[in-house]
């Protein structure tokens, strides 16, 4: 880890040890995530995180066989270093899902040295602020995306802004193909919090299974739907803060929930040097900590939001601060809380963002 942790929103057990051909692996190696492993038919998947590993779960049902290869908040996926079992894992999958964004650099290296030729699904690809990111019409808003070999579908969201995405791009990796997916200047690369995103990622996935188990396209469809609709009551969630709550000020010690608060109607207010600092795993600068502080005292921050798995000594100076102010602090986790789903989690972080900010 790059930093100081700090107490996590939920709580999360030390991941258990997996033995492989007698022996034990390392603390965060890849592991299985799904009943469905010993299933020779069952997609082998790998997800850089186990959120992505869920969602591949939620829409592959028993068809699938998941290996997350960063499951636990002691983890940072920025500066993960994989392993002989992560290698071996992605030169077996038939399906890879990564965030991208210079997020899981680990994944695209794995790609290139294990030489593989699985579809990958990057999903900062589906955001609408992804740099390069081309509109559309909404002409194929709603389709599930699952007949093999299906022509590019389009899908546009209309809330305030316009999320866009480009759909029945290849994903294939050939060996000696290139990725470049190093930390982009400006961009907030963690979009699992955007829940509209999500769903276009679901629906990827979707199509990506339906090609290489077609026979199963009728369940991965039926999946899908339910997941959307799912994401549609987060998104109600979110709407239901935004109605309330329009324009209150946040203050986040590092990007995570950025997109979430965003969604809810939050005006982000933190000095960007601040929280790119502290994402970065650097030393706040002095004049930019000591705005941030002033900020608090102004009693215009409603809530202090921190990254259970990034901090250090200024993250916990402006923690303290707001305790002393009397301001609700609540912790955001970057990987998938034990014995959550990924709705499940995004709703729990909804309320406890709605319960700090009647406080």
């Amino acid at each position: 880890m790059r930093a100081t942790r700090i107490v996590p929103l939920f709580a999360v057990t030390a991941a258990s040890v997996l033995t492989l051909a007698g022996c034990a692996t390392a603390a965060g190696s890849a592991s299985s995530t799904s009943d469905g492993a010993a299933s020779g038919d069952a997609v082998p998947v790998v997800a850089s995180t186990n959120v992505y590993g869920q969602i591949v779960e939620e829409i592959g049902g028993d068809a699938v066989a998941v290996t997350s290869i960063v499951t636990s908040a002691a983890q940072d996926p920025h500066s993960y270093e994989p392993s002989a079992q992560d290698t071996l894992a992605i030169s077996n999958a038939e399906l890879i899902v990564e965030n991208g964004g210079g997020y899981d650099g680990f994944i695209d290296a794995l790609i290139e040295s294990s030489g593989s030729e699985a579809h990958v699904i990057t999903a900062v690809e589906y955001s609408h602020d992804f740099p390069g990111a081309e509109e559309h019409s909404d002409e194929a808003a709603g389709e599930t995306a699952a007949a093999e070999g299906a022509a590019e579908e389009e899908h546009a969201h209309e809330e305030g802004e316009e999320h866009a995405h480009e759909e029945g791009e290849e994903h294939a990796h050939e060996e000696g193909e290139e990725h470049d997916h190093a930390h982009i200047e400006g961009f907030n690369e963690h979009v699992w919090y955007d829940p509209h995103t999500i769903v276009h990622v679901a629906e990827s996935i979707a199509e990506e299974l339906t090609e290489l188990r077609p026979d199963d396209a009728d369940a991965f469809a039926a999946n899908l739907e339910s997941f959307a609709a799912d994401i549609e009551d987060v998104e109600s969630s979110l709407a239901e803060i935004a109605a309330d709550q329009q324009g209150a000020h946040v203050f986040v010690t590092e990007p995570v929930p950025v997109y979430l608060a965003a969604a809810a109607g939050l005006e982000n207010v933190t000095p960007d040097a601040f929280s790119e600092a502290v994402e970065e795993g650097q030393d706040v600068p002095p004049a930019t900590l000591l705005e941030s502080l002033e900020l608090l005292r102004a009693d215009d921050v409603r809530v202090v939001i921190t990254n259970t798995q990034t901090g250090g000594a200024e993250t916990e100076q402006v923690v303290s601060e707001a305790e002393t102010l009397g301001i609700p602090v609540i912790a955001f986790s970057e990987t998938l809380p034990e014995g959550q789903t990924y709705i499940s989690w995004m709703q729990a972080n909804i309320t406890a963002l709605s319960d700090a900010l009647a406080e």
